[in-house]
């Protein structure tokens, strides 16, 4: 605390400090000086007054012996008065006889106090003895060679108190003190003119320094700093106007530098843009042609090896019934578990055959289209996992086109793919949602799985392919997970997508 105290000149100005440094001793000597005059008058006068006040008390009990010893106390009085009357510094005198009463007292009606002690003399009666007679009684004639002085003796027959008044003296040392005060007061003026004009000598230029230095951070970096004083303050200004021309120099060659570099990183931009928009149309064009290879093959599939094993299945039928007809032996019974074990071969392949082009080309999404596919899909899956699957939906898909519709339909198979190997799920809701106001197809796939860190964790080959899916559709997709919290895909498909890269 006392640290924080001692330094709260801190957060002061230059100008501010050079002032405080300058009037400081000046102040000092300001205020030394009118104490010590102040205390000089004022021992001056009381020097002056105890002098005064001892040479009155000597000098009045000097001449006021006679008229004490005669009695004639009224001149006396009307003496001491006249004393009084003329002299301001005098406040009282009192004339007291040999017992301490008081004789005479005459006060001043000019002097406004007194000071509390008096100033005394004693009144001294000196009586002389003369022997007129010698020692043997005859008269005494004095001789030249007579060296006997007479007898003296002193008697106090009283004494004289004179109390004096310092308010007048004290007022004409106050006159001169106040002809000191203002002529220090006049150098106290002076000198803090002259410490004002001495820092804002140096605040202007600092000032200037800083505005300049202001200018410059706020991006202006020429400015114009003319050197208008000398020393440290000068070498600054200098300074700043040196490191505004090299500013500029830099930045504009910066400029130059980015604007360049901006150049090459638009047109990369427009590269990578017009090499990624070829990518989507690839991608598209790619899974369109799958798309239809697939649809040919499950067709072949359907068409000709379904026939063909349907042939090879009442074929092996035949046989087993001719084989029934035939009469018992063990050839014939050989024969007849042959015709059944491919009869049961036939059948499942033919039911692999089915699986097959169901996965293929789904027949149910022609038939059903989008909403009767994705319940299907989510039905077997439902039917052969731990896994419990909800499915949600909301408008008419029958509207949509068969582009967007397998495409819709293979990216849901690819989230609920994805649930199936990675999540660890107990239950998932699939939404699709076709909104006609803003023609756009949503969908959202949900599930309680033990979800993953997008910031910590690359993203899966699933999740990239789904990705590359929507965005050659013109659609956008979100993936929000957190570790024990499930995973959730957002997809917003235009409808108007597959006909325009179509």
């Amino acid at each position: 605390m006392k640290l924080r105290s001692l330094q709260f000149w801190r957060s002061w100005s230059i100008g501010l400090r050079m002032a405080f440094i300058t009037m400081l001793p000046v102040v000092f000597l300001f205020t030394a000086f009118v104490w010590y005059s102040w205390y000089a008058h004022r021992a001056q006068v009381a020097e002056e007054l105890s002098e005064r006040g001892r040479i009155l008390a000597r000098a009045l009990a000097e001449t006021s012996e006679y008229n004490v010893i005669s009695g004639n106390l009224t001149d006396l009085r009307l003496t001491i008065n006249g004393l009084v009357q003329s002299d301001k510094s005098i406040r009282q005198v009192d004339i007291v006889d040999a017992e301490g009463k008081t004789a005479v007292r005459v006060t001043s009606t000019l002097a406004q106090d007194a000071e509390p002690h008096f100033y005394e003399a004693p009144i001294r009666k000196q009586v002389v003895w003369i022997n007129l007679f010698s020692d043997n009684g005859t008269p005494h004639v004095s001789a030249s060679s007579d060296a006997r002085p007479p007898t003296l003796t002193t008697e106090i027959v009283g004494a004289v108190r004179v109390t004096m008044s310092p308010s007048n003296m004290l007022a004409k040392q106050a006159g001169r003190f106040r002809i000191e005060l203002a002529m220090a007061a006049l150098a106290l003026v002076a000198s803090g003119v002259l410490a004002w004009v001495l820092a804002r000598s140096l605040t202007l230029p600092l000032k200037e320094a800083i505005d300049a230095l202001r200018s410059i951070r706020g991006g202006q970096y020429r400015v114009e700093l003319p050197v208008t004083t000398g020393g440290e303050v000068g070498e600054l200004q200098a300074s700043i106007g040196e490191m505004s021309v090299a500013l500029e120099r830099s930045t504009q060659d910066l400029e130059n530098k980015v604007a360049e570099r901006t150049r090459d990183l638009v047109e990369s931009r427009n590269e990578a843009l017009r090499a990624d928009a070829d990518k989507r149309k690839l991608i598209q064009k790619v899974n369109s042609i799958i798309e239809d290879e697939r649809k040919s093959i499950a067709i072949e599939i359907h068409d000709e090896l379904n026939a063909s094993l349907i042939a090879v299945r009442l074929e092996a039928q035949s046989i087993g019934m001719l084989a029934a007809k035939a009469p018992p032996a063990p050839e014939v019974d050989e024969i007849r578990a042959k015709a059944g074990a491919i009869t049961k071969l036939a059948l499942d392949l033919y039911a692999n055959g089915r699986r097959l082009v169901r996965r293929l080309r789904p027949e149910v999404l022609d038939m059903l289209g989008l909403h009767g596919a994705v319940e299907e899909m989510l039905r077997h899956y439902d039917s052969g996992s731990g896994c419990r699957f909800a499915f949600h939906s909301e408008g008419d898909f029958s509207r949509l086109g068969n582009e967007l519709a397998i495409s819709a339909y293979r990216i849901v198979q690819e989230a609920l793919s994805n649930v199936m190997k990675h999540a660890g799920a107990t239950s998932a809701e699939v939404t699709l949602v076709l909104d006609a106001v803003s023609d756009l197809l949503r969908i959202e796939v949900e599930d309680n799985g033990s979800g993953f860190d997008p910031t910590h964790n690359s993203e899966g080959i699933g999740i990239i392919g789904m990705r590359e899916r929507v965005y050659a559709l013109h659609g956008t997709i979100a993936v929000r997970s957190a570790p024990q919290r499930g995973t959730t895909v957002t997809i917003t498909l235009p409808l108007s997508s597959a006909t325009a890269v179509s």
